[in-house]
C-alpha cells in the first residue's frame, strides 16, 4: 500500500503534464493543435478510423486513432490485469464478504452520476443532444483519486483500500459500458470469433498444454522453456489478433487486448493492486506489466497531449452537466448506496472506517479525469458538444479541494500508518 505511492505518482504527473501541455497549445493556436491530433500517417489503411470516400469505406491512420486506439489498449490491459487478479485469484480484493459494501457503492457511484446528468439534461431541454453522453461522469480515475485519497486519509486510513476497491470496480464496469454502449462502428460481432479464437489458441498451446505435459514434474521443463524460448511473443501476436478482430467487430479496439489478459500465466495471489511487490515475481503475467510500465507512463502523457487540448470558449451545458454528475451524483451515489451495504445489507464497513469517512471518500472519487476523457471522445464527434464534455472531465478536479474541505468538515483523522 505505500510503495503504490510511486507508481500512481509517475502514472498521474506524466499524464497531467501532457493534459497542462494541450491546454495551453489548443487555447494559443487550436489550428495547429487540432491538425497535429488529426494527422494522418496513412491513408486507405487496413486499420484506422472509418471514413466514406468515393462511395465505399476506407480507413485512415491517424495520429488520434494510434494513440487512443492502439496505444491505449496497453493501459486497459495493465487495468484489465488488476482486475482479472482481484476477481479470479483466491485472495483477490474483489471475492468475498469484504468486498461487498465496496462493490454496492460502486454501483451508487455509477447510477448517481448518471441520474443526475440525464435529470439535469431533461431540465434544461438539452437532453437529445447530450443524452448519448451518460456514461461520462460514471469514471473514477484511480491514479488522481488515490493521489487525493492519501493527501485527506493518510496511507494508513481503511478507506484507502476501499478507495482502490471502489475504483478497480469502476473501472470494470466502465470497460463493460465502453464495450456495450459505445461501439465504434456498424456492429459485426462475426468479428469477435477472431479474439475469441486467438484467445483460446493461445491458452491452450503457450499456457494449458505445458502444464499439462509438466503435470507431477516439479522441474516444470516444458512451462519453463515456453517462458524462457518464446517469452511473450505468442500473447502479442494473439494480442493483434484480437484487437483487430475488435476493430473490425465495431467494439472500440483500445479494449481488443483484455480476452488475451485472461490467458496469460499467472501469479498464486495478488500482492494488492498495483502493489509494486508484484514487480518482483516471475509469473509471466506480472513480468508484462513490469515491462509495460515505462512505455504506458509515456502513453498516457500522449493520451492527455491528444485528448485534453479544449478551448475555453467551448464551455457549456454539457461541461456542467458532467461536472455535476461527478461532483453531485457520485459522491451522493457513493455515500447512498454505501449505507445500504454497510447498514441495511449488514455487509459493514472496514475497520476504524466510519460513515462520514464515506462520505468523503465519495467527494474523493469524484475525479473522473482519464476515463472520463476516453468516454467523451467515443461517446461525441469532434466538435463543440465533445469539447464541452472533456471540459468537464476537466472540471472534475475540483472533487480534489472540495474532497479536502468536505474531510475537515467531516473531521477526518489521517492515518500514516
Amino acid at each position: 500500500m505505500y510503495r503504490v505511492w510511486n507508481f500512481i505518482t509517475s502514472y498521474s504527473l506524466l499524464l497531467l503534464a501532457g493534459a497542462a501541455v494541450a491546454l495551453v497549445w489548443a487555447n494559443i493556436d487550436p489550428h495547429s493543435y487540432h491538425a497535429m491530433v488529426d494527422y494522418p500517417l496513412i491513408q486507405n489503411f487496413f486499420i484506422g478510423a472509418e471514413h466514406a470516400a468515393d462511395g465505399h469505406i476506407s480507413r485512415t491512420l491517424t495520429a488520434h486513432f494510434l494513440v487512443n486506439d492502439i496505444l491505449m489498449a496497453f493501459f486497459f490491459a495493465m487495468a484489465g490485469k488488476e482486475v482479472w487478479e482481484a476477481v479470479i485469484l483466491k485472495n483477490g480484493e474483489l471475492r468475498g464478504h469484504k468486498a461487498m459494501t465496496p462493490l454496492i457503492a460502486t454501483a451508487g457511484g455509477m447510477l448517481g452520476p448518471v441520474a443526475v446528468y440525464l435529470g439535469l439534461a431533461a431540465v434544461l431541454g438539452v437532453y437529445e443532444t447530450v443524452s448519448r453522453g451518460w456514461a461520462i461522469p460514471t469514471a473514477t480515475d484511480i491514479a488522481f483519486s488515490y493521489l487525493v485519497g492519501r493527501i485527506v486519509f493518510g496511507a494508513g486510513h481503511p478507506a484507502i483500500r476501499f478507495l482502490l476497491l471502489l475504483a478497480i470496480a469502476d473501472d470494470a464496469a466502465g470497460l463493460i459500458i465502453l464495450a456495450i454502449f459505445y461501439p465504434t462502428g456498424e456492429l459485426a460481432p462475426v468479428w469477435l470469433l477472431l479474439s475469441l479464437g486467438a484467445a483460446l489458441l493461445v491458452y491452450l498451446l503457450a499456457n494449458d498444454l505445458p502444464r499439462r505435459l509438466d503435470r507431477h514434474n516439479q522441474m516444470r521443463p516444458n512451462s519453463s522453456w515456453m517462458r524462457q524460448k518464446l517469452s511473450f511473443w505468442p500473447y502479442l501476436v494473439a494480442g493483434c489478433l484480437s484487437w483487430y478482430g475488435f476493430m473490425r467487430a465495431g467494439i472500440h479496439p483500445a479494449l481488443g487486448l483484455l480476452p488475451i489478459v485472461a490467458t496469460i500465466p499467472h501469479a498464486d495471489r495478488p500482492y494488492g493492486i498495483f502493489a509494486e511487490a508484484e514487480s518482483y515475481l516471475k509469473d509471466l503475467l506480472n513480468w508484462m506489466q513490469h515491462k509495460l510500465k515505462y512505455p504506458v507512463e509515456i502513453v498516457l502523457f500522449l493520451f492527455g497531449l491528444f485528448n485534453a487540448g479544449v478551448e475555453f470558449s467551448a464551455i457549456g451545458a454539457p461541461t456542467w452537466l458532467v461536472a455535476a454528475g461527478l461532483l453531485i451524483g457520485k459522491p451522493l451515489g457513493i455515500f447512498i448506496m454505501g449505507w445500504v451495504g454497510a447498514r441495511a445489507l449488514g455487509f459493514g464497513l472496514p475497520e476504524g472506517m466510519r460513515m462520514a469517512d464515506l462520505v468523503v471518500l465519495g467527494c474523493v472519487a469524484a475525479i473522473g479525469f482519464t476515463v472520463a476523457l476516453f468516454v467523451a471522445s467515443v461517446a461525441f464527434p469532434g466538435g463543440a458538444v465533445q469539447d464541452a464534455a472533456k471540459m468537464g472531465a476537466l472540471f472534475s478536479f475540483g472533487a480534489a479541494f472540495v474532497s479536502v474541505i468536505v474531510g475537515k468538515l467531516m473531521r477526518v483523522e489521517r492515518r500514516e500508518f
